[in-house]
């Protein structure tokens, strides 16, 4: 249950003012389908889960747990420096030509992969031998985190002070990374 909550809550934040967020409420604002979008972002993102579940569970077979600390702990480092940074702007697809529930699909897997969200998930997978927890806890952290963006679209922005958020998220999972680092060392 740890592996689930945690990996929720992290994903959760790491999600908040994203550029996930705001491809899906750009392919809202853009088709108008809303389910077609939801169904899109649910597959990608279960997809992108699956694998950084997967992944994050052979890699716990393979390393002690010293280094699967300093993965964790290096993961949500990046996640939360990734927050506060500068972020580009996101492509809405615009030039694709694809019905709605294919542009969702592959814009989001193709933004997600290789995305913090997938590192924090793997970190978390393999440091439980409940990977499937972590693939759960990741995969409703993306959902919860980009549903209302799809259902709110331009609204979120008004009624979600993101910048805020995205700065407290970001230090909390810099000070949660820094704290996994330092006892992957045996400092803390």
């Amino acid at each position: 249950m740890d592996a689930l909550l945690s990996t929720f809550l992290s994903v959760f934040l790491a999600e908040m003012g994203d550029r996930t967020q705001i491809l899906a409420a750009a392919l809202a604002l853009r088709y108008h389908k809303n389910v077609a979008i939801l169904a899109g972002l649910a597959l990608a993102t279960l997809c992108n889960s699956a694998l950084s579940a997967a992944g994050g569970s052979v890699i716990d077979q393979w390393i002690s747990e010293a280094p699967v600390k300093l993965f964790a702990g290096l993961a949500y480092i990046f996640a939360g420096a990734g927050m506060l940074m500068w972020r580009r702007t996101v492509d809405p697809l615009t030039n694709w030509k694809l019905p709605a529930f294919l542009t969702a699909f592959l814009g989001l897997f193709i933004l997600e992969f290789g995305d913090k969200s997938q590192f924090i998930i793997a970190a978390q997978s393999a440091r439980t031998p409940y990977w499937g927890m972590a693939l759960i806890g990741g995969f409703t952290g993306i959902m919860a985190a980009t549903i209302p963006a799809v259902l709110l679209r331009e609204r979120l922005a008004q009624i979600v002070p993101l910048k805020p958020i995205r700065w407290i998220s970001g230090g909390l999972l810099l000070l949660w990374g820094f704290m996994l680092a330092t006892q992957a060392f045996g400092i803390s």
